[in-house]
């Protein structure tokens, strides 16, 4: 159990805090939502949090009754009353990072929303933010002036592949350049999991106006189960491509792996192609935009609430975060 904290969460992130607050053994904190008739809301907090450490769950992905900017927009509104209401801490504990993958300038007079959204949480006053593998990591170091906890869930499917494919050979496969590091960091840690040696491709890819180019795989995949890993799936289209490419090159089974399974437009008939044998992504967006009998039949969601109920808890005594992610 977990002494000095108050745990809150909205009524569209519920049931995941709740799942972290049983890890923690704390019951979550009693807070007050009211909608308007013109869509404006009041969230304010039930409990007397002065002199609290408060910690804040929730992920910030669109879902069938709110989009990203209410949620977003809720959080900032409640952080800004906790700040008011005198909490010692605040912070936003934040499974998908919204608005992450616009992190540079491509194309003149772009957003670098990164920034932005990091800019709105610290002016309402959080204090810390704890969020799980973002789109680009170093964008996301440098977008936060306050303190920030990454999380990754590299362990998460390294343990979960580990005993599913035993002693086939494996290629871990990055599905562009730019994800080559978190291609090589993920064979870095299946391949102590295993303790044997995984190898490592990528595909190439370019990507302008929303089209997509490209499809030659460096790395050898011939005969090899191929692992393709990125930090989330959105239409899948990507992650097809990548699969096929596998599948010409005589790779013998192809997984596809992400954090964040967003699975928007088409993507229930994108991964139903019986190019993927599994897709396996984490809770921290459930998977309700795909076909129930596709998920059931094709898709691994792995639980990462324990992962986040640990780096709270490290947090609160003064834990390493460090020790709980390395292998």
């Amino acid at each position: 159990m977990v002494e000095g904290i108050s745990l809150f969460s909205f009524e569209c992130g519920r049931d995941y805090a709740e799942k972290v607050a049983r890890h923690l053994g704390v019951a979550l904190a009693a807070h007050e939502e009211r909608d308007f008739e013109d869509g404006e809301f009041k969230i304010r907090s039930l409990e007397n949090v002065r002199g609290r450490d408060v910690f804040v769950v929730q992920s910030l992905h669109g879902d069938r009754e709110y989009s990203v900017s209410d949620k977003l927009c809720r959080l900032l509104f409640f952080i800004g009353a906790l700040a008011d209401a005198s909490a010692a801490s605040i912070t936003a504990v934040i499974p998908y990072l919204c608005f992450a993958r616009k992190d540079r300038k491509t194309k003149p007079r772009d957003p670098v929303t990164t920034r932005y959204v990091a800019s709105l949480l610290e002016a309402v006053g959080i204090d810390r933010v704890v969020t799980l593998d973002v789109h680009n990591l170093a964008a996301f170091q440098n977008a936060f002036r306050c303190r920030t906890d990454h999380l990754e869930a590299a362990k998460l499917f390294a343990s979960h592949l580990g005993p599913l494919l035993g002693s086939t050979d494996m290629a871990v496969i990055s599905p562009d350049i730019g994800g080559v590091k978190r291609a090589e960091h993920f064979r870095g840690v299946l391949s102590s999991t295993l303790n044997r040696p995984v190898s490592t491709a990528f595909m190439e890819k370019k990507r302008s106006a929303g089209v997509v180019s490209g499809e030659t795989i460096v790395g050898d995949v011939s005969g090899k189960v191929a692992v393709i890993i990125d930090d989330l799936i959105s239409t899948g289209t990507t992650m097809k491509r990548t699969a096929e490419a596998c599948q010409k090159l005589g790779a013998e089974k192809v997984y596809a792996v992400a954090t964040h399974g967003l699975f928007v437009g088409q993507a229930s008939d994108v991964l139903a192609d019986p190019v993927f044998d599994r897709i396996i992504v984490t809770d921290s967006v459930p998977p309700f935009c795909l076909d129930p009998e596709l998920v059931r039949r094709k898709v691994t969601v792995l639980d990462a609430s324990a992962l986040f109920a640990d780096a709270i808890k490290r947090i609160q005594v003064g834990g390493s975060i460090v020790d709980l992610l390395e292998v």
